[in-house]
């Protein structure tokens, strides 16, 4: 080769070798790009969510002077819990309320001043009555949960000074600035709304029920799918011999793996529902339809986690005359078990923001009661998320977000634990 034909394969070189030089920094950027455009997403969606949330964290109250008298609240014995149950506590309230504004007249009138307390409130009269019967025949002066048009008007007002009003006329109006005026409204972190189940009225409205339906579910979940997902995960890799079926269990774990959800809600249905006659909405058949829709994801990581050990580790223990059982428990399964717990913790995080599985079975049901065990009826959070971004009133779309926030504290809480046991645990090679 002359220095001529050298010098155009330089050339030649160098000219494609600019050429790659730009084709990897493109691609460089555009990976960039991609990241800072899912980063602002996911900004953006934060944003908006706490943005939305952040109020239902806050719940407006209205200071009354309430007159507990027995006779107005027909009770003849204040030993008797029928009696306290069934009295007369909006009545006070609504005589307390005539009481502050005597100036309103006129059914209508008066019916918009009944509103601006919340309906139930009589139950926190109720719940003072009943830890302390000592205050019946005397005046207290009570805290009531504000009605939500008056609470999203209070907190509308304290945020950007753009009063929203809603369904709230000038007379209501006027009321909350007067009452304001003189110190009875207040805004105090909602407690309701950790301690409360579901309501029809969005001031009441807690997700209590949901988190303890979510918990029991997940007790459920976790008791049958980890146990069983490491043992088939055990089997298949240490003793199953590897033949024609053991081919078509793995390709059939696979695939089930990236089965929709829904599919599993059908299943759960047609088999704990129809097949065994159990009840809908309880947190037992949640946790085996949840259970058989995370076996998959258990089982693969398990299986991932016990090939990761070292076959010296075998060879060392049956070198010393180790059973193959004492092999697989004494030393596979506990240097496995970091990648074991680590893919039960990511299935669970995935079963616990699931929904339609669950909506299948009947966990879509009103749900005011707390539960307390398994075989009680129960909700979830995502389902509660669902039901409550149905609903109409503004109040009920800042307790959606609000219990999002919730929701995505829990799986980030769950990711967490899974990176930290995973490094906290694992055993490098």
């Amino acid at each position: 080769m002359n220095s001529k034909q050298q010098k155009n394969t330089i050339d030649l070189v160098n000219k494609n070798l600019a050429k790659r030089y730009r084709s990897e920094k493109r691609f460089k950027a555009y990976g960039i790009m991609s990241i800072a455009f899912g980063l602002m997403c996911l900004v953006f969606l934060f944003t908006d969510i706490i943005g939305k949330g952040h109020t239902a964290f806050l719940q407006s109250y209205i200071q009354l002077e309430i007159d507990l008298d027995a006779d107005a609240l027909d009770i003849t014995d204040a030993s008797d819990a029928n009696q306290i149950a069934a009295a007369n506590y909006m009545g006070a309230i609504k005589t307390a309320l005539r009481k502050r504004f005597p100036e309103v007249s006129g059914r209508q009138e008066k019916r918009r001043l009944y509103r601006l307390v919340s309906s139930g409130s009589g139950y926190d009269l109720r719940k003072m009555l009943e830890a302390d019967s000592s205050i019946l025949n005397t005046k207290q002066t009570v805290w009531l949960i504000a009605d939500d048009d008056i609470d999203t008007y209070i907190k509308s007002a304290a945020k950007d000074g753009q009063k929203f009003t809603g369904r709230m006329n000038e007379k209501q109006q006027q009321w909350v600035a007067s009452l304001d005026q003189k110190g009875e409204v207040e805004t105090r972190f909602n407690t309701v709304f950790f301690s409360n189940g579901d309501s029809r009225e969005p001031e009441q409205a807690g997700i209590r029920g949901a988190i303890m339906g979510s918990l029991l579910t997940m007790a459920v979940t976790l008791i049958l799918s980890f146990p069983i997902g490491v043992a088939a995960a055990v089997y298949l890799e240490e003793y199953a011999p590897k033949n024609r079926w053991t081919d078509i269990i793995e390709v059939n774990i696979n695939n089930l793996a990236a089965v929709p959800s829904i599919i599993f809600g059908l299943l759960g249905v047609a088999i704990f529902i129809g097949m065994f006659g159990m009840q809908r909405s309880l947190p037992i058949v949640g946790g085996m339809v949840l259970t058989l829709m995370t076996l998959p994801t258990i089982i693969i990581s398990s299986r991932a986690a016990i090939k990761a050990v070292p076959p010296s580790i075998r060879e060392a223990a049956m070198g010393i005359g180790a059973s193959k059982m004492q092999v697989v428990l004494h030393h596979v399964l506990p240097l496995a078990m970091p990648g074991m717990l680590t893919g039960a913790i990511i299935g669970l995080a995935q079963a616990l923001g699931e929904t339609a599985p669950l909506l299948m079975i009947g966990m879509v049901a009103f749900i005011v009661d707390i539960p307390g065990g398994v075989s009680d009826p129960a909700t979830v959070l995502p389902v509660q998320i669902f039901l409550w971004a149905d609903s109409p009133e503004r109040a009920f779309v800042e307790r959606t977000s609000a219990a999002i926030m919730v929701l995505l504290g829990f799986l980030i809480v769950m990711n967490t634990l899974a990176v930290w046991l995973r490094r906290r645990l694992e055993r490098r090679w």
